[in-house]
C-alpha cells in the first residue's frame, strides 16, 4: 500500500519515534509517512547527510535529524538517548539500519566481515531496542518495530547469507522480546521487506540477479519502499494494531507466502 499526505490513522501525531537508518530507501519513506501523520521524528542517519537533509527540509517541524555510525562501541546507546532527549522520551523506535555490506560467500568470508554484518544488522538492533526499553516504559509503553527480510527465511540470495542470518536473529528476537516487554505494555513486531527497489539492491544486486528474483514474484515485479510503510504505520498505531505483538509482516509481492 502506498501512503499518501493525505491518509491520517489518528493516534501517530505527536508519537516520539526514532527510526534508525533513515536516509534512504524504506528509512526515509518510512520518515516521510510517519511525519505525514505528525509524528515528530528523530531520524538517524550514517554517511547519507545529504539525503537525510532533504527529508528533514520537507518536514521541518517534524524531523531532527541525528547523524552516528552504529557499528562504532558506544554509538547505539549515544543515539537512542540523544534522541530520546531531543523528543522529551520515547513513544516508538524503528529499527531499520541494515546493509549487507557486499555480496560475499560464507567460504570466502572474513572474520572481519561477519563481525561488520552481524554488528550492523543483528547486535545494533538488540542494543538500540535494549536501550530505548526504559524510556518506552517510562512513556506508559509503546511499540518497536523492527526491519526483517525475506533473507529471513529463504537463506539469502547469492553472497548474502551471513546478511540472511543476521535477519533471522532479528525475526527471533522480535518475537522473544515481544514476551519479555509485553508487561510494560510495548508491544514489538517486524516488517520484512522482500525484492525492494532500493539503493541497497543498486549497489550490491547485478541485474541479471534482479531479473532472476523478479521472475519469482507472483506480482511480477519488485517493490518501491513507499509500498512497505502501510505496514509500518499498521503496526505502530494502537487503535489498529494495539492487540498485536510478536508478529512479522511479510511485504514481498508474494514472493514468500509462509
Amino acid at each position: 500500500m502506498t501512503v499518501s499526505a493525505n491518509m491520517t490513522l489518528g493516534d501517530l501525531a505527536g508519537k516520539r519515534i526514532l527510526i534508525t537508518g533513515g536516509s534512504t530507501g524504506i528509512g526515509a519513506a518510512v520518515a516521510l509517512g510517519f511525519a505525514a501523520q505528525g509524528a515528530r521524528l528523530v531520524l538517524h542517519y550514517n554517511a547519507s547527510a545529504d539525503a537525510a537533509e532533504a527529508l528533514r527540509v520537507q518536514y521541518p517541524e517534524h524531523i531532527t535529524l541525528l547523524q552516528g555510525d552504529l557499528a562504532e562501541a558506544g554509538a547505539v546507546a549515544r543515539v537512542v538517548d540523544e534522541a530520546a532527549r531531543l523528543l522529551g522520551g520515547l513513544d516508538g523506535l524503528i529499527n531499520n539500519a541494515g546493509s549487507m555490506l557486499g555480496r560475499v560467500p560464507t567460504t570466502q568470508a572474513s572474520d572481519a566481515h561477519f563481525d561488520d554484518v552481524l554488528n550492523l544488522n543483528a547486535k545494533s538492533v538488540w542494543q538500540a531496542s535494549s536501550a530505548a526499553h526504559p524510556y518506552l516504559k517510562a512513556a506508559g509503553g509503546g511499540f518497536i518495530i523492527n526491519t526483517s527480510s525475506i533473507a529471513a527465511r529463504n537463506g539469502g540470495g547469492g553472497g548474502a547469507v551471513l546478511y540472511a542470518a543476521a535477519k533471522s536473529f532479528v525475526s527471533s528476537l522480535t518475537r522473544g522480546q515481544a514476551k519479555e516487554f509485553v508487561a510494560d505494555k510495548i508491544r514489538v513486531n517486524a516488517v520484512a521487506p522482500g525484492l525492494i527497489l532500493t539503493p541497497f539492491h543498486v549497489r550490491d544486486t547485478p541485474e541479471h540477479m534482479m531479473a532472476a528474483q523478479s521472475a519469482t514474484i507472483p506480482m511480477g515485479r519488485a517493490g518501491l519502499p513507499q509500498e512497505c510503510v502501510g505496514a509500518f504505520l499498521f503496526l505502530a498505531s494502537e487503535a489498529l494494531s494495539g492487540y498485536i505483538t510478536g508478529q512479522i509482516i511479510e511485504v514481498n509481492g508474494g514472493q514468500l507466502m509462509p
